[in-house]
């Protein structure tokens, strides 16, 4: 049996085509199902579903073999540990720094809001930027409207939802996209089946690109 680790919304929404292309459709609806563990088309693949931030420390530990993430949870958790064979090329958007729109640039002392504490503190100070890091679960807008931060660092979409809380994204840390990780224990013992999956997620992802030229 593989295990794969997949979190609701948009990422499971992008990864079911790939994961159709390669026979795996989920017997049930997560958006309609409480359950947790899901059972597929294929016998000897089932997905878990669980928060996103949970993805990498599933794989990691082994309570499932492989799992689709985002480059901004990989970065936060530390992905030594993990096997990345893929960019899925998914769920794409940008993570940045943001300000109120009258702030003309970040200054030399800031303090910041984000949930991305450990790529927050290593990109300012890359920088030369001396940062109070104030981590947050949500709401990061709010922050520098209640005087709680002065910017703030959190993925950026469409951006309307800084406009219209009074703030501009400002400056690019980096494009993020979801990935295809592997448990290293796995990836000996299940080398076969895992191998072929990678394999199958190679060409439909190859097949996307050559149908966008």
């Amino acid at each position: 049996m593989l295990t794969i680790a997949v979190s609701k919304g948009r990422i499971y929404e992008d990864a079911l085509p790939l994961l159709e292309a390669a026979g795996i459709v989920p017997l049930d609806n997560p958006k309609t199902s409480r359950k947790l563990i899901l059972a597929t088309t294929r016998p000897d693949v089932q997905l878990v579903i669980i928060r996103a931030t949970d993805v990498p420390t599933f794989v990691e530990y082994g309570a499932a073999d492989l799992g689709v993430a985002g480059k901004d949870v990989l970065l936060e958790h530390g992905a030594e540990s993990l096997y990345e064979p893929l960019d899925l090329k998914i769920a794409a958007c940008r993570l940045m720094t943001a300000t109120p729109k009258d702030m003309l640039e970040i200054p030399k002392r800031v303090r910041v809001a984000t949930k991305y504490v450990k790529t927050a503190q290593s990109y300012f100070a890359s920088r030369g930027i001396q940062a109070e890091i104030i981590k947050l679960y949500g709401s990061m807008e709010l922050a520098p409207l209640v005087g709680l931060a002065d910017c703030i660092v959190d993925l950026v979409d469409t951006g309307n939802t800084l406009k219209a809380n009074g703030l501009e994204p400002r400056d690019l840390i980096m494009d993020i996209s979801s990935r295809l990780i592997v448990n290293k224990a796995a990836m000996k013992m299940k080398h076969q089946d895992i191998q072929a999956l990678i394999d199958q997620f190679k060409i439909t992802l190859a097949q996307r690109s050559q149908a966008n030229l």
